[in-house]
């Protein structure tokens, strides 16, 4: 008797079931995700695989609309082509991290990768290949969408349409995302290899963003180094656009403050504070843009407190750092210091005033051609002089702020400024000359974020004070003629702010 040839289902399903279930990598496996099932998954019959591959609607029609404002990021690679000519350019976007076992983090792209492209997908990767002529052409690399014509589409955890959702596919990401050509991920470690070797065209990867790229192209440090220098100082100078959806993440950001204050009324712990204000993040954008800091009390005087796992009680204070993450990627970075009770007790006051003033005399330096550190110096002097008229500091200002010395910096920790953009802490990979010791010019955006933080233990603080932290924070557009805070409808005088609780608490709702 002949024997019977095996469907493809069936094939399909032996090949499953001899897979024994493992440990799920640190990051997705791109485009060589298997449909592995999980130990407590059952293994798909061969009737169920032919059941489940027949009966679906043709796909098909008109391809998806170009993205809005896709001639941004055309712009955006024509300007790095043109700092690398004649070079190949690969930029991965990463993949997604397991949180624990196989489940996975929420993925958000590569910042310099989706700075260029707009695409949100993992695993992704740019690469510009140069032209003989000069230029480069656009080549995006993308997971296929095999549709419904492959079983993977329901057995696969990993990359199934009906396990994670539906993906743009080849064609589709072309027209999407206006590049001059797309290519499936499968054709990626094929094109990478084709990139070693001396006689072949100079290569930049930008580096630590997806191991299996790193590992196919030589790695030449100095120059791959060069290439996230170049994108990160690309990012220094926000065009109109990226202004404008800062301020739309900075808009969320207040309204989740606003959530904050009045869940603060009968709020008992650090983490409803924090559920509060992520919640708006994800109504209105993309997630928060760090994790939130709500830290009650004396925890407001640890800089990163995230653990958010205190109480709130009354007569204290609530330091607020916390940011909309806006659906373009966009990040705000505010900072609050409200009064649990509705009112500043007199120390509490006179520390937040301390503070306000110094955030004051710091912004008023945020000019073009100043240095970026001057709206620091600025902030410290304040400090340093404050705290000497508290009689916190023993020495004479002058002596604390000598760079031998830095006394005030017990009482005051970090500088008041960072870059601001897609990333919280922006264009890090940015010369220090370009960026620390570098001028400010129209166009950056920066932080101003002085701070004071009396630990509950400090001996060199007056009892009265210890335990107390203040940090303001405001979004800062340096402008040819000064600045503009962008954040500036958020209250920060210590009256205001009363006023805007009361306000707020004595809404119905």
């Amino acid at each position: 008797m002949a024997k019977k040839t095996p469907s493809r289902a069936q094939a399909v399903a032996a090949t499953a079931q001899e897979q024994v279930p493992e440990q799920q990598p640190l990051v997705t496996p791109e485009s060589e995700s298997k449909a592995k099932p999980a130990g407590h998954d059952s293994v798909a019959p061969p009737a169920l695989l032919d059941f489940m591959m027949t009966g679906w609607k043709p796909q098909g029609g008109k391809p998806p609309p170009k993205m809005k404002n896709a001639e941004v990021f055309e712009a955006r690679r024509r300007e790095i082509s043109k700092l690398f000519p004649g070079e190949t350019l690969v930029i991965p976007t990463g993949h997604e991290k397991v949180r624990a076992n196989d489940t996975y983090y929420r993925f958000r792209p590569g910042t310099d990768y989706y700075y260029l492209t707009g695409n949100m997908e993992p695993d992704c990767v740019l690469v510009l290949q140069p032209k003989e002529g000069g230029g480069h052409t656009d080549i995006l690399f993308v997971e296929t969408n095999p549709g419904r014509g492959d079983s993977t589409f329901f057995t696969d955890r990993v990359k199934g349409e009906l396990w994670v959702g539906p993906r743009l596919g080849v064609k589709e990401s072309q027209a999407r995302f206006g590049v001059h050509e797309a290519r499936g991920l499968p054709e990626l470690p094929g094109f990478l290899e084709g990139l070693r070797g001396a006689a072949v065209v100079p290569t930049r990867v930008l580096r630590g963003m997806s191991a299996r790229v790193d590992g196919a192209v030589t790695e030449h440090a100095e120059r791959d180094k060069q290439l996230a220098t170049a994108l990160s100082e690309m990012r220094l100078l926000k065009d109109k656009l990226e202004v404008r959806e800062l301020e739309t993440a900075i808009d969320s950001t207040h309204r989740g403050f606003e959530d904050v204050i009045r869940r603060l009324k009968a709020a008992r712990s650090e983490r409803e504070v924090e559920g509060v204000f992520n919640l708006r993040a994800r109504v209105e954008g993309n997630d928060v843009g760090y994790g939130t800091i709500a830290a009650a009390g004396h925890h407001a005087c640890v800089l990163h407190w995230t653990r958010n796992d205190g109480d709130i009680k009354k007569g204290e204070l609530l330091l607020l750092d916390a940011g909309v993450e806006g659906n373009s990627l966009y990040t705000a970075d505010i900072t609050r210091t409200l009064p649990i009770s509705g009112k500043f007790s007199k120390e509490q006051r006179e520390i937040y005033e301390l503070v306000l003033e110094a955030q004051n005399q710091a912004i008023a330096a945020v000019k073009p051609g100043n240095d970026f550190m001057e709206p620091n110096r600025a902030a410290m002097k304040v400090l340093a002089e404050g705290l000497y008229e508290l009689g916190i500091l023993k020495t004479t200002p002058e002596e604390a702020l000598k760079e031998e010395h830095q006394f005030y910096k017990r009482y005051s920790l970090h500088n008041v400024s960072h870059m601001l953009g897609l990333d919280v802490h922006d264009c890090a990979q940015a010369r220090q000359e370009a960026y620390k010791y570098g001028k400010l010019k129209a166009g950056m955006v920066l932080t101003v974020e002085p701070g004071l933080y009396f630990q509950k233990d400090d001996l060199t603080v007056p009892a009265k004070y210890r335990g107390i932290g203040v940090r303001i924070e405001d979004d800062v557009l340096v402008t040819k003629a000064g600045c503009r805070v962008l954040s500036e409808d958020i209250p920060r005088e210590p009256r205001d702010i009363e006023d805007w609780m009361k306000q707020i608490w004595s809404e119905k709702r």
